[in-house]
């Protein structure tokens, strides 16, 4: 029996386990319940199906999406692995062909639809009685919970397999998920005693932005010609809005489609396969659209309205840089969106499950709002610790000032406390700047900070009641229209004279202000051959169309930046390149190879394979304030065969901030330790930061000594994150 490891070399082509991959695979092959947490792109599939290989029997893959169910079996058959589905898109023959090779032993995993289950009065669990099961996988698991972002009530049937099969293990997936819908779905699936595995939540390699919503198409257009190869994602609240925003694209010159509920199924499946295959550069849709979508070179996704909640943001963004690469998630807010999301928000005979809606609405609308590191909120919303400074969100990049705002603070709270906490932000801030609505009453006009604050416009105390707000200083009732509440902060700046200072952005950093050489693709800046990686993507495209697969499907787009960059020149150093397995290199190696050594013997250039070396993780934190795209920058001429110092000189950058550049891609697995460092100094380090409770560069620093340079801590402490 070949071991989880050498399954993953062989079929996929990758050496080693990210995040809790190994711990996963490991518990189900013990035959032991188990559920995993894993984000977007951390290869929750992997989870189930190296175990799938290694034990005997099938494994029965419950996946809500058709789309879904196709990509996962197309990768697999891609790979040499023996894979199927059942769902309604089959002919009654096709699906009867699939089940007779079931019967026969043939599959080693077999996806079906939940409804799949209890349909027939669970004629085909019945039938799985006479299977050889080895393991059940219940993906997208949050479906099954009713606290879950995306409750299916087809889910709920799931609740007996654990009593029809107690001896099989199952795994639960998930990728965004908050603590009381965990309980819920290990509940509702009856796991025995699961091993509960949590991966960080951080997805490093994508960058987050909110902007204004004002000239919003404008925006849109302007970043999609700034970023002319890069394939992403839009999504809208309404039907009408996808189709609307697709039309103005199309105007525009730029290849979208739109994708709801409402067009036909058939229409779906074209416009999604379209996509996939990137025959389609933008999908404008609403969250009809994407759950379970494998596609691995998604840049961006934006939001053109407010979605409802973190998790279905959090789900919905991490849809961009599946495939590791640096990605964008814009969100263009505004306030009205919150007033038209809480009508959808209340449940009608449920108020407790209203009450967590609107509860969940107003961190969404926060998260928007808040002067704080993005990244920081997005991680502990989920339970996970982040120190901010992540460097790779509009509040970092920006540029800030103090702003000491105790007097206004005391003119706003004081309006409040006058107006006896009855009223919300926009009366409140009308009376402060002595409107004559016909809402401000003859008493209130008598009031003492009637118009006190009418040297600012609404917009400056709009601002200040959310940083308030945000801060703490104030509070909100939760109703349908909401009303300022006093709270003991209120009370220490009102009758205590605490100071009240924030930090005020001077200049804001935007997604879609990029300087155009800076983009992710850009054939300046993708390594020393951008033409080799153009060759490349055709030629996938080639064997894609031939296979009736998606491109990414046959390689990502980071394999082939590796093979532009390092050259390879046999079968055996195709093996060095990530992505390639046993199968892969027999199938496509000789293909690519003769392009590869085409294009070498044009350009008079040779394999630079020695300089490659293994591959690992997913990211952490930069610490430079650059615009969008300069850390891919770095990354590419890195790859490219430059070193730090002719990087440095070539952008007009200190030689630290290309240092920390490249730190950023340690756990994004693209870049290794061994490539940056002597890695007999790895080790060491690493065994002092596991002694400390708050990680700290300088401490480390301190006890290690002069040997060790702060960038070679930062570069271990960063691999050590990654391996926790």
């Amino acid at each position: 029996m070949k071991s989880p490891l050498e399954i993953l070399q062989k079929y996929f082509g990758y050496d080693n386990f990210r995040l809790e991959q190994a711990n996963a695979i490991e518990n189900v092959i013990s035959k032991k319940d188990t559920f995993v947490l894993m984000p977007t792109g951390g290869g929750k599939s992997l989870c189930y199906q190296i175990p799938a290989l290694v034990l005997e029997g099938t494994a029965i893959v419950i996946s809500p999406l058709i789309a879904l169910m196709k990509d996962q079996v197309d990768a697999l058959r891609v790979n040499g692995i023996l894979a199927s589905y059942i769902n309604s898109s089959m002919s009654f023959f096709e699906q009867n062909e699939t089940l007779n090779q079931l019967k026969n032993g043939k599959l080693k995993l077999l996806y079906v639809a939940p409804e799949k289950l209890s349909s027939e009065n669970g004629a085909f669990l019945e039938m799985l009685r006479e299977i050889n099961i080895s393991m059940f996988a219940v993906d997208e698991a949050h479906c099954v919970s009713h606290w879950g972002h995306d409750f299916r009530p087809d889910y709920l049937f799931l609740n007996g397999l654990k009593k029809q099969f107690p001896k099989i293990p199952v795994i639960a997936l998930t990728a965004s998920a908050d603590e009381i819908t965990r309980k819920d779905i290990i509940k509702q699936l009856n796991l025995q005693n699961p091993l509960v595995l949590i991966s960080s939540f951080d997805r490093a390699n994508i960058k987050y932005f909110v902007q204004s919503k004002q000239s919003v198409l404008q925006n849109i257009i302007q970043y999609l010609n700034e970023h002319p190869d890069d394939s992403g994602i839009i999504y809208c609240l309404s039907r009408k809005g996808t189709e609307e925003l697709s039309k103005k694209l199309k105007e525009n010159g730029i290849n979208s489609a739109f994708y709801h509920a409402g067009i036909s199924s058939l229409e779906r499946a074209e416009v999604q396969e379209n996509f996939l295959k990137d025959k389609t550069r933008v999908m404008v849709a609403t969250i009809a659209f994407g759950m379970g979508i494998d596609k691995s070179n998604v840049r961006f996704v934006m939001h053109a309205d407010l979605p409802k909640n973190l998790e279905s943001y959090y789900q919905e963004t991490g849809r961009a840089g599946r495939d590791g690469l640096p990605s964008e998630a814009i969100l263009f807010y505004s306030s009205a969106d919150v007033m038209k999301l809480k009508k959808f928000a209340m449940i009608e005979g449920n108020q407790e499950q209203s009450e967590l809606m609107l509860q969940k609405l107003k961190q969404m609308s926060d998260f928007a709002e808040m002067q704080k590191c993005r990244r920081q909120y997005l991680m502990e919303y989920f339970g996970e610790k982040h120190d901010g400074n992540c460097n790779a969100c509009d509040f970092c990049l920006s540029e800030f000032e103090n702003w000491e705002a105790t007097t206004d603070a005391q003119k706003l709270l004081s309006a409040v406390f006058r107006l006896k906490e009855r009223y919300g932000k926009n009366l409140i801030i009308d009376f402060l700047r002595g409107s004559r609505s016909v809402k401000i009453t003859d008493y209130m006009q008598t009031l003492p900070t009637y118009g006190i604050g009418n040297n600012h416009d609404k917009s400056y105390w709009q601002n200040l009641v959310t940083q308030l707000l945000i801060n703490g200083f104030l509070s909100e009732s939760n109703e349908d229209f909401s009303v300022l509440k006093l709270n003991e902060e209120s009370k220490l700046v009102l009758f205590k004279n605490k100071k009240v200072i924030f930090r005020k952005v001077k200049e804001k950093a935007k997604a879609v202000n990029v300087d155009v050489v800076e983009t992710h693709y850009s054939t300046s800046t993708i390594d020393k051959n951008p033409d080799l990686f153009l060759d490349l993507k055709s030629l996938r495209r080639e064997i894609a169309e031939r296979e009736n697969v998606p491109p990414y499907v046959i390689f990502s787009d980071a394999t082939l930046l590796e093979l532009s960059a390092y050259l390879p020149h046999t079968k055996e150093e195709l093996n060095e390149i990530s992505g390639f397995g046993a199968f892969k290199i027999e199938k496509y190696g000789e293909n690519l190879l003769k392009l590869i050594h085409n294009y070498c013997e044009i350009h008079n250039l040779t394999s630079r394979i020695s300089e490659k070396k293994p591959k690992k993780k997913t990211a952490t934190k930069n610490t430079n304030k650059s615009p969008a795209g300069t850390f891919t920058t770095t990354f590419q001429m890195f790859k490219a065969g430059n070193n730090i110092e002719e990087i440095a000189k070539i952008r007009n950058l200190t030689i630290p901030t290309i240092q920390n550049h490249l730190v950023n891609f340690i756990k994004v697995g693209t870049i290794k330790p061994i490539e940056l460092m002597d890695i007999s100094k790895l080790q060491p380090i690493i065994d002092i930061a596991k002694r400390q409770s708050i990680q700290s560069l300088k401490a480390i620093k301190e006890e290690i000594g002069e040997d060790f340079s702060y960038f070679e801590i930062n570069i271990a402490v960063a691999y050590h994150q990654s391996q926790k």
